[in-house]
């Protein structure tokens, strides 16, 4: 489950570069830089033991697409109590990593430095990934315990997904196609954020860039995360600037807001 509490806080997006194109400034492709980095990012252990960094300051990449903060959902194989923190390995199916959270070293209850986190159990565990002794490790700021018993696969799902859209985009408008099953269209396939006909009347005086961009948001399916500015990006096209000022004027009229980072959008309706 995820609970927005713990989403970390996304940079303002585009400071430093744009976080969904290329460094010349077009949307797509190439490596995003900026916001992606700063924000949450759902993953498998698998996508963290493959990350891959240019040199021991660079930022981590998944198939060349910063990552910053992450979640993983796992089962604890093992806990170790040490006197500055703790060290709990993780298996999610995918494989194994460790994860370290520092602690007060002079608590000496062991169940507080854990949180009561126990072998055998589920946890999510949120942080960022480092090098540490020569081996991948998460330093996690938060480490709490699984109490949905979906929650695992539910992860593996989104996590899959994210990379999708990342990697390839969100499918544009137009391009949606209902599923067919029995030779009759499912209505309720990918169903997009509905009232189409009466919000493109609301937005028609709408500059076109901002309305493509109200329109692409409202086609999506209605999350309550939003859409992310990588998938905005590469459905509407043009230049990153372009695209940031649009955004950045929109939440000035209060037609669009941020979600659970400064990377996620929802239209106000």
């Amino acid at each position: 489950m995820n609970d927005g509490t713990f989403y970390g806080g996304g940079g303002g997006f585009l400071a430093g570069g744009s976080p969904f194109g290329s460094g010349s400034g077009s949307p797509g492709g190439g490596q995003r830089r900026g916001a992606a980095a700063q924000s949450l990012r759902p993953t498998t252990i698998k996508q963290l033991l493959n990350a891959t960094q240019m040199h021991s300051e660079a930022d981590w990449t998944i198939n060349d697409i910063e990552v910053g903060q992450v979640s993983v959902v796992a089962q604890v194989i093992s806990v170790q109590v040490q006197t500055t923190n703790c060290q709990y390995v993780l298996d999610d199916g995918t494989g194994q990593l460790q994860a370290r959270k520092w602690v007060e070293a002079d608590n000496e209850n062991e169940e507080e430095k854990t949180g009561g986190i126990i072998e055998n159990t589920y946890v999510r565990v949120l942080g960022n990934l480092k090098f540490f002794n020569n081996r991948k490790q998460i330093n996690a700021t938060h480490i709490l315990p699984v109490k949905d018993p979906h929650e695992a696969q539910f992860h593996i799902l989104e996590a899959a997904t994210v990379t999708i859209a990342l990697e390839k985009g969100l499918p544009r408008p137009g391009e949606q196609k209902p599923a067919v099953a029995n030779g009759h269209a499912n209505s309720s396939a990918y169903t997009a954020q509905s009232h189409t006909g009466a919000m493109n009347s609301q937005f028609a005086h709408l500059p076109e860039l901002q309305r493509r961009i109200v329109e692409f948001i409202m086609s999506q399916p209605a999350k309550e995360e939003g859409v992310h500015v990588g998938a905005i990006a590469r459905a509407v096209g043009g230049q990153a600037h372009a695209i940031s000022e649009a955004l950045d004027r929109l939440m000035d009229e209060g037609h669009v807001f941020t979600t659970i980072d400064d990377s996620h959008f929802k239209v106000s309706i």
